[in-house]
């Protein structure tokens, strides 16, 4: 009988990323039953209300038998005002010995007839863990939830240096046509990721790239059929062992969201997705981190009302300047509405704060998505086959953007190099195209997402690819 392995996986503190380690724990611990993880959860010092409420859900009742939630202890006096590269990499930093406590306690309760620890598996913003791996003498594998075309561009930084002559944050806003070994088409500069287009970013990244070598194998949210090219042109043999696992998606992440308001707000949302007709309402919004000022908000809002499409659209306000802390729902939304759009478009439209996205995009009504491109996001749209148009914010979305719309031909584009760190506000011309576009129906976007959808699904049966990736990976564990 095989000796019976334990895992200790390590997310980020955002709780998109939170969601994926804890999915593929879950169905790691699902296809071996022979297999104990421990997921290390980082408190960050501004948690949401909503990251606070699923971390609680964890703790409360565990998903799964044999997966087990460690909250760490909490680290003061974290500056919330750095730049984002910085208080990332400062957050983990921090973190590091009180994970390898944790670990300690973990081994030294262990005997004969406990499991042996088999590895990390790491985020990729948590590659500095490699060293508390390396101390106990055990490999890291690390948990990718992007998709594998920017795995790519991170791997290739260097050799952008080289074949350029710049660096990559040179890029910015340029026309210049890079050709990367994990897109078919050449890349514009100016749909390089935000992430990497500033000077500190760029260093960041390159040196997260460096550690990915480290890596004993690399676990993707992906699927060979959604990325075959970007997949294949990983698997040169330069590169750590990639292993396409997903979709991995929480279905049920709407529940996370637990409390009498929240519960109410998606039952009204709900029942007013009822009485709209199938394929009609095209649903807006950004992610976590998605907000936009007033003027951008006035131009959507304009953009909406013109198109006289039915729609649904989460509107969050922006946190403070030079903050990190995600946006909140307002108070009262005629402060950032055109004056009397409620009113006009009361029978047509529904503007919400928070939003219950999976069960909206579940909803038989909702025939598009304008989203951000954030990769859960973009995996929950294809799952269930609502077509997106393409509005990235922030992080690798640009990046993602343009895949999804050259590349792979599955969603339409208002404005793949838009983010949100420039002046730049996007048309009301532009959203109403865009949105026009996306909600045709019986178009050819339409049929190809509706196709990839069932890909998506058949991924992940058994004798899927990403079924039968999982279980090459668990046969690394188990050597």
């Amino acid at each position: 009988m095989e000796k019976a392995s334990h895992l200790v996986v390590i997310p980020s503190g955002r709780i998109g990323h939170l969601v994926s380690a804890v999915e593929i724990s879950k169905l790691l611990v699902s296809r071996h039953d022979q297999l104990f993880i421990t997921v290390l959860i980082m408190k960050l010092p501004f948690d949401s209300k909503g990251t606070e409420a699923y971390r609680a859900s964890l703790e409360a009742s565990p998903v799964l038998p044999r997966v087990n939630f460690i909250t760490l202890p909490k680290v003061p006096d974290l500056d919330k005002h750095l730049s984002s590269h910085s208080f990332r990499n400062q957050f983990v930093e921090s973190h590091k010995t009180h994970v390898k406590n944790a670990v300690a306690e973990l081994t030294e309760s262990q005997s004969d007839s406990r499991p042996r620890l088999a590895g990390f598996v790491i985020d990729m913003f948590c590659t500095t863990m490699i060293d508390v791996a390396d101390d106990f003498g055990i490999p890291t594998y690390m948990f990718f939830t992007s998709p594998a075309g920017f795995l790519g561009l991170l791997f290739n930084l260097q050799r952008i240096r080289h074949v350029y002559g710049k660096d990559v944050s040179e890029f910015k806003d340029s026309d210049t046509e890079l050709s990367l070994p994990t897109f078919v088409n050449s890349v514009p500069g100016r749909v390089l990721p935000s992430a990497v287009l500033d000077k500190e970013g760029a260093e960041t990244f390159l040196s997260y790239a460096k550690r990915f070598t480290e890596t004993k194998g690399i676990l993707v949210n992906t699927f060979k059929e959604l990325e075959p090219h970007a997949l294949d042109s990983l698997s040169d043999g330069e590169n750590p062992p990639l292993y396409p696992v997903g979709p991995m998606l929480n279905l049920m992440s709407d529940e996370t969201q637990s409390g009498s308001e929240q519960a109410q707000r998606k039952s009204d949302i709900l029942e007013w997705l009822d009485d709209q007709p199938p394929s009609s309402v095209v649903f807006l919004c950004f992610g976590s981190m998605g907000s936009f000022d007033e003027d951008q908000v006035r131009e959507i809002a304009l953009g909406l009302e013109r198109s006289g499409l039915r729609f649904l659209w989460s509107l969050r306000q922006p946190p403070p300047k030079g903050t990190v802390v995600s946006p909140g729902d307002y108070s009262d939304l005629t402060w950032v509405l055109p004056v009397g759009f409620l009113d006009r478009t009361a029978a047509m439209g529904k503007v919400i704060g928070w939003a219950p996205q999976v069960a909206i995009l579940a909803h038989p009504a909702v025939g598009g998505f304008v989203s951000h491109c954030g990769w859960n996001s973009t995996l929950e749209s294809l799952w269930f086959g609502v077509p997106m148009a393409a509005w990235p914010v922030y992080a690798e979305q640009q990046l993602n953007a343009f895949e999804l719309v050259r590349e792979l031909g599955l969603a339409v584009a208002i404005k793949m190099d838009y983010r949100r760190d420039t002046q730049v506000v996007v048309s009301a011309e532009e959203i109403e195209r865009g949105i026009r576009e996306v909600m045709v129906q019986d178009s050819d976007l339409r049929k190809r997402v509706k196709e990839m959808s069932e890909k998506s699904k058949k991924a992940l049966m058994e004798g899927g690819s990403s079924h039968s990736s999982l279980g090459h990976f668990l046969d690394q564990i188990f050597l």
